[in-house]
């Protein structure tokens, strides 16, 4: 008798360190694609932060030429300081409205550089300038590297969401408090095919 009840607690004993060690594996990999979702948000951060880098630098280099298009500039220098003063929280990721929030308020400077970049059209002068024109080449680059930071976000995003629905590391994640991650939207508007007339 001796010999079962040393043998049952031996089972009890390996269930329990088996159980702990799947809920610590299914942990660790949570911990991890969390990690990835923060990383890839640290990185567009980044690039929205080279586009803000290189407002004042086109601000600047505009200002010279188109003097008169004085309301356009400061939509643009408003637009980029509306950015500079929100309080995005830290993992603005886990809150959809902070994230809608931030995505209107960098869609207010992408459509105020849209519109400085169809005045410049307007001043050949500037159009051949070396200066601008590099700020220019920087600032499509930037905006290309927007694209594909969001486009990675959204693939690190989901495939958080997806290990964090799965059974069992749904039981694990509600335990550990985690949530989903927001994704990156497309702008308003996008759905509505541009009407072209020739």
């Amino acid at each position: 008798m001796n010999r079962g009840l040393l043998i049952g607690f031996a089972i009890i004993v390996a269930a329990i360190v088996s159980v702990a060690l799947m809920f610590g594996g299914i942990y660790n990999s949570l911990v991890q694609a969390e990690e990835k979702v923060s990383e890839s948000w640290a990185q567009v951060e980044n690039v929205y932060q080279r586009r803000l880098d290189l407002v004042p630098n086109l601000v600047e280099t505009v200002k010279g030429y188109a003097a008169h298009e004085r309301q356009t500039l400061d939509a643009v220098v408003q637009a980029r300081s509306k950015i500079t003063q929100m309080n995005i929280p830290h993992e603005v990721f886990n809150n959809p409205n902070a994230l809608t929030q931030f995505e209107q308020v960098q869609q207010g400077l992408s459509s105020a550089l849209s519109r400085l970049l169809v005045v410049v059209e307007q001043y050949p002068d500037l159009k051949a300038n070396q200066n601008f024109l590099a700020l220019q080449s920087q600032l499509e680059g930037t905006e290309n590297r927007i694209a594909v930071e969001r486009r990675r976000f959204n693939e690190v995003a989901r495939d958080f969401n997806t290990q964090l629905r799965s059974f069992p590391n749904n039981v694990v994640a509600r335990w550990m408090g985690l949530k989903r991650k927001s994704y990156f939207a497309a702008d308003e508007g996008a759905r509505v095919a541009p009407k072209v007339k020739f």
